[in-house]
């Protein structure tokens, strides 16, 4: 019997014991099992390696981006300061789900109680909406730099950039919180499998014996709306920049002016695309696109991103190439 046929009977066996036991059991008393991603249950071990690889390459390439930043004065300008936020938030979002869905892989250690589950969800789309917020923020500093360059240090001061960063804060939390109370509210009954590798929120309200619309319709349609403001207002920012920039007589300045924002475009490409068609696939995709699909795609879109973002700002910024490669003579230096 192979491991998908082993957690099919579990599965089976579960819920025909709750069943019995009874039907209205408030299972936020006993555990939850997550069976990671259904139907590539014998790939699990080979998933795990490349999603591993980025965990790590993540969190050392976002360490030492914030590293970089913290440890070099010259780096202390608003640009880096929101790239040294957006790469703390990558490790979160990262670590929030990622080492649980190695356990399950490695170790069929899916279980988890409902306080525990909870909070992984809450975090999971606290930290999503915060790094939103975030690339908006990195957004405007670029309108800022170039279309108000004269203004640039009188606009973005420190005081601002502590603001903005705790307002984006703030608003993940007040978006994402009432989710922690839509799932406490429901009666949870039969079933207490989870067919994900991770926590989130329609996952852990589909096991309610309770009407769920309100769920439904606020999952839906708040944090896609919050989500939907950034991007529009990231789309208007980098208009106005294209506005400005292709106005700039000189052809180098023009090339040095777009070569600052290649980065973060690439980023915000790289964070929004997996993470919507996840969302909407989930969604709206029904029979069209497998089920193993979707959360297949729900596992990359948390380390893909975090694990690509430091590459592509180590690879495009040469202030952070210039003292990495000092930090890195320094340190053979010293061996």
């Amino acid at each position: 019997m192979n491991m998908g046929e082993q957690l099919q009977n579990l599965v089976s066996e579960d819920r025909e014991e709750i069943t019995m036991s009874s039907n209205h059991t408030n299972l936020r008393d006993i555990w939850y099992t997550m069976i990671g991603i259904p139907g590539l249950e014998d790939a699990h071990i080979w998933l795990s390696i490349p999603i591993c690889s980025m965990y790590i390459v993540a969190l050392i390439g976002n360490t030492l981006l914030i590293f970089l930043i913290f440890t070099e004065h010259s780096l202390h300008e608003p640009m880096y300061l929101f790239l040294s936020m957006l790469a703390l938030a990558d490790i979160i979002l990262s670590t929030v789900t990622t080492p649980k869905v190695l356990a399950i892989f490695w170790f069929q250690a899916g279980g988890l109680s409902f306080a525990s589950c909870v909070s992984q969800m809450f975090f999971l789309h606290f930290m999503f909406v915060t790094e939103s917020a975030i690339l908006l923020a990195m957004a405007f500093d670029r309108y800022i730099a170039i279309c108000f360059p004269l203004r640039y240090t009188t606009i973005l001061t420190p005081s601002v950039i502590c603001r903005m960063g705790i307002a984006s804060v703030t608003r993940s939390f007040f978006i994402i919180f009432p989710l922690v109370f839509l799932v406490y509210r429901l009666n949870y009954c039969g079933r207490n499998i989870i067919r994900h590798s991770y926590c989130e929120h329609m996952a852990i309200a589909r096991l309610a014996c309770d009407n769920i619309k309100v769920n439904i319709y606020y999952g839906m349609t708040v944090p896609l709306f919050s989500i939907g403001l950034d991007i529009m207002l990231i789309i208007i920012s980098y208009t106005l920049i294209l506005h400005t920039v292709f106005r700039i007589p000189s052809q180098n300045a023009r090339r040095k002016a777009l070569g600052t924002c290649g980065s973060h475009v690439c980023v915000i490409l790289l964070f929004y695309t997996p993470s919507l068609f996840t969302f909407f696939a989930h969604r709206f995709g029904g029979h069209t696109i497998p089920r193993h699909m979707h959360i297949l795609f729900a596992n990359l879109y948390v380390v893909v991103p975090p694990s690509l973002n430091p590459i592509i700002y180590g690879v495009k910024t040469k202030q952070i190439q210039d003292r990495f490669f000092q930090l890195f003579s320094f340190t053979k230096a010293c061996f």
